[in-house]
C-alpha cells in the first residue's frame, strides 16, 4: 500500500508537520549548536578530519540530535540507519549489523543511529561492541540522560561524548523567523506574546514550532494575540523534568547549595522549579529538614524546628495551601547563619567510635545496681554536677585507653557564639579542678 501512495505521489502531497519541513540540509543551519555545528565546532572539525568515530549525542529534547545525525551521513557518504532503544531487541540489532556487513563488503560504511540508546540493558549495549570495534558501524547514539550514569564503560570507551544544548532565546527566535519565512505569512503575536511563546518552548526547537503550528491554527482572520489569550490557547508545556532522572537531582542540588550559600530568592527559584515540574513535597520536605541539621545546625536551632513545622504544615493543608509552608522554610534556612559543625563533629566522632571498638567507659560514670558491680567499683568516685561550683564536676568522661577527644568546634556565626564560649569557659574550669584535684 505504501508503494501504492509512493508511486502517485500522494505521500508528497500529505501534510508534513513544520519541524519536519523545517528540518535543516546542512549543518550550518543547525541553530543553538554552534559550539558543534559552527565554523569551529566539534562536529565541524571531525568531518574536516575525514575522521568521525562512534559518538552519543546528549542534551535535551529538540535540541537537532536526530537531524545532526542524518547530516553527519550524508556529509560521510555512510548509509544512514536508524532505529530506537525502545522498540527494538538483540534479534533486532542483529538484523541491522548483518545488513551493515553485507554494506561493508561493497564498500559502503553505515551510520547507526540509535535514539533513546539509554533505554538498551547492559547486555544489548555490550551487542554493539564487536561491530563498533572492526568498523562494521559508525555508532551515533543519542540521549537525554547522562551518559555516565545510563551507559556501561566500555562503550563510552569507544566513543565521544557531545553536549546538546538546550536551545537558547536568540536560536528558538530565529527558528520563528524562519518558520514564517517558510509558511509566508508573519505570526499574529504581539511582542509581548511572541516573548512567551519562546520561553514556553523551554529551549526545545521541535515544541517552538509545534507550539507556532497551535497559534497559526488558533488565530482568527486579522487577530494579533497577546500574552494572555496565547497563554489560554495553547495552555503551557510541561516543564522538561523527570523526577526518576538527572533533571531531578540537578534541581535538588541546586535548591541545597543556593541555600547553603544564602541566596533566598535563588533558593525559592528552584524550590518552585521542583513544585512546578511535579516533585513529590514531601520528599522536598525531607531535604530542607536535612540542610538544616547539615548546614545550619546550632548556629540557629530554631532551623530544624521550621523545617519540621513546614513538613508537618504540609502535611495538614495538603496542596496547594502547603507549599507555602514549604516557600517560607526555604527562605528561613536560606537566611539563616550557616554552620557544618554539628555535621562535621558527628562524622570525626563516627570515625573514632568506628575505629576503637568496644572501649568500656571509665567506671566512675556506670551504674552499679547491683552488690558485685559496687564491690567492683562501679559509680565510685562519680560526682553529681549539679552539686558541684557552677553545676560543673569537670569530670573525664572518656575511656582510658582512648582519651579525650575533640569533634565539635562551634563556629562564630548565630547561636554557636554562646556555645563556643560556654565551651572555653568549661575547658578553663576543667583544666582548674584538675589542678585541684
Amino acid at each position: 500500500m505504501s508503494d501504492l501512495f509512493a508511486s502517485a505521489r500522494l505521500d508528497a502531497e500529505a501534510p508534513r508537520p513544520l519541524a519536519d519541513r523545517l528540518r535543516p540540509q546542512i549543518l550550518a543551519e543547525v541553530v543553538g549548536q554552534e559550539h558543534l555545528t559552527g565554523p569551529d565546532g566539534a562536529l565541524t572539525r571531525l568531518l574536516r578530519s575525514k575522521s568521525l568515530g562512534s559518538l552519543v549525542f546528549w542534551g535535551p529534547p529538540g535540541t537537532g540530535k536526530t537531524t545532526v545525525a542524518r547530516l553527519l551521513a550524508n556529509e560521510t557518504a555512510l548509509h544512514f540507519e536508524q532505529i530506537s532503544a525502545i522498540f527494538s531487541g538483540i534479534p533486532d540489532l542483529r538484523k541491522v549489523f548483518d545488513a551493515a556487513r553485507r554494506r561493508r563488503a561493497t564498500g559502503q560504511g553505515t551510520l547507526l543511529f540509535v535514539d533513546e540508546i539509554h533505554r538498551f540493558n547492559r547486555a544489548q549495549l555490550d551487542a554493539f561492541l564487536p561491530v563498533m570495534e572492526d568498523g562494521t558501524v559508525t555508532l551515533v547514539g543519542a540521549t537525554t540522560e547522562n551518559p555516565s550514569f545510563e551507559l556501561n564503560a566500555a562503550l563510552l570507551s569507544r566513543a565521544r561524548v557531545l553536549l546538546f544544548r538546550a536551545l537558547d532565546d536568540a536560536a528558538i527566535a530565529k527558528l520563528l523567523v524562519r518558520a514564517e519565512g517558510l509558511t509566508e505569512k508573519p505570526l499574529p503575536l504581539d511582542e509581548e506574546a511572541r516573548g512567551v511563546l519562546v520561553r514556553m518552548a523551554d529551549g526545545d526547537g521541535r515544541a517552538t514550532l509545534t507550539l507556532a503550528e497551535e497559534v497559526w491554527r488558533s488565530a482568527g482572520p486579522d487577530e494579533t494575540i497577546g500574552a494572555e489569550t496565547l497563554q489560554a490557547i495553547i495552555q503551557r508545556r510541561a516543564p522538561i523534568y523527570d523526577k526518576a532522572q538527572e533533571g531531578h537531582y540537578n534541581l535538588i542540588s541546586a535548591l541545597h547549595k543556593t541555600v547553603r550559600g544564602s541566596d533566598p530568592d535563588a533558593a525559592l527559584y528552584y524550590l518552585c522549579r521542583m513544585l512546578d515540574g511535579g516533585e513529590d513535597r514531601l520528599f522536598i520536605a525531607r531535604r530542607l529538614v536535612r540542610m538544616a541539621v547539615e548546614d545550619i545546625g546550632l548556629a540557629d536551632p530554631q532551623a530544624l524546628v521550621i523545617a519540621n513545622a513546614a513538613k508537618d504544615a504540609f502535611d495538614f493543608l495538603g496542596s496547594p495551601e502547603g507549599e507555602l509552608a514549604l516557600a517560607q522554610a526555604t527562605i528561613y534556612l536560606a537566611c539563616a547563619p550557616k554552620s557544618n559543625a554539628a555535621y562535621n563533629a558527628y562524622k570525626a566522632a563516627t570515625r573514632i567510635a568506628k575505629a576503637h571498638g568496644s572501649l568500656a567507659p571509665p567506671r566512675t560514670i556506670l551504674n552499679a545496681p547491683t552488690t558485685l558491680m559496687k564491690r567492683m567499683g562501679y559509680g565510685e568516685g562519680y560526682r553529681y554536677d549539679h552539686d558541684e561550683p557552677d553545676a560543673f564536676s569537670g569530670q573525664d568522661y572518656w575511656p582510658e585507653r582512648l582519651g579525650r577527644q575533640h569533634f565539635y568546634a562551634p563556629t562564630e556565626r548565630g547561636m554557636e557564639t554562646r556555645y563556643r564560649d560556654r565551651l572555653a569557659h568549661w575547658d578553663e574550669l576543667r583544666r582548674a579542678r584538675r589542678g585541684e584535684d
